[in-house]
């Protein structure tokens, strides 16, 4: 049987408090958990069978849960669903080589949750609103300056030219928006990861690091951004665990 890492844990103050909690949380397909520990971190570990979890949704919506559960007891980072070794052994020798690196993490996030930002927007209805504030501000139709007006290949040529300028226009009008959130979020002394224009209907994939005493604050930052910008939609989720600040690579 091999043995599952769930995550890792400060466990300064000693693992008391921890070993008590474990009682009362079951493992995936309801094994016990128990932790191994090394000088103040400590591992949270399952036996669970490796053939019959890496490919379960199912298991790994539980996995999320558990370590949900443990997040709002102890800072930790979340380890990949799947991350198995050998023995309890290799498990206290991996906490070892990595116990730095391990340690530094845990600092980083201590006290702190993740939140996601999803900025939705109706593409066609956006770039239409774009183009017309575009031609209302400068007079003329975007694009237009750069016509080819005689050529065989001049609607073919036109048209590519006007994709291309607005391409260009909404990439600049992203980039505005992100610098509002932006703003917004360096007052909060967040820290940020930010993906643009991740589908058609996803403008801005955005998570924060945020101390958890600013939770409130972070809500009324969203809620001003949504009145500032009334053609999108702000989702924001959370909180979460810190996975998407997780910068160990076990060793």
């Amino acid at each position: 049987m091999e043995i599952m890492i769930y995550t890792l844990i400060s466990v300064k103050e000693g693992s008391g408090k921890l070993e008590k909690l474990l009682l009362n949380i079951k493992g995936i397909s309801g094994v016990a958990l128990y932790s191994v520990c090394l000088n103040g971190i400590a591992a949270v570990v399952g036996e669970n069978k490796k053939s019959d979890l890496i490919s379960d949704k199912a298991n790994a919506i539980e996995f999320a849960g558990i370590i949900e559960k443990l997040s709002q007891h102890f800072t930790l980072l979340p380890m990949r669903y799947g991350s198995f070794m050998e023995s309890a052994d290799a498990i206290a020798l991996m906490l070892e080589r990595n116990y730095q690196e391990i340690e530094q993490n845990l600092g980083k996030v201590e006290d702190k949750y993740e939140f996601g930002l999803k900025v939705f927007c109706d593409s066609e209805k956006l770039k239409s609103g774009i183009l017309q504030k575009t031609e209302a501000e400068t007079g003329t139709a975007a694009g237009a300056a750069t016509e080819v007006k005689y050529s065989v290949f001049r609607e073919y040529v036109n048209a590519k030219l006007k994709a291309h300028r607005l391409e260009e226009l909404m990439i600049s009008y992203v980039d505005s928006v992100i610098i509002a959130i932006n703003t917004q979020l360096t007052l909060l002394q967040a820290e940020h990861k930010f993906k643009k224009m991740a589908s058609a209907s996803i403008l801005i994939d955005s998570v924060f690091l945020l101390e958890k005493r600013k939770k409130d604050e972070l809500v009324d930052v969203i809620k001003k951004l949504q009145g500032q910008y009334p053609e999108l939609d702000f989702v924001l989720t959370g909180p979460w665990p810190p996975y998407s600040f997780v910068e160990t690579t076990i060793k």
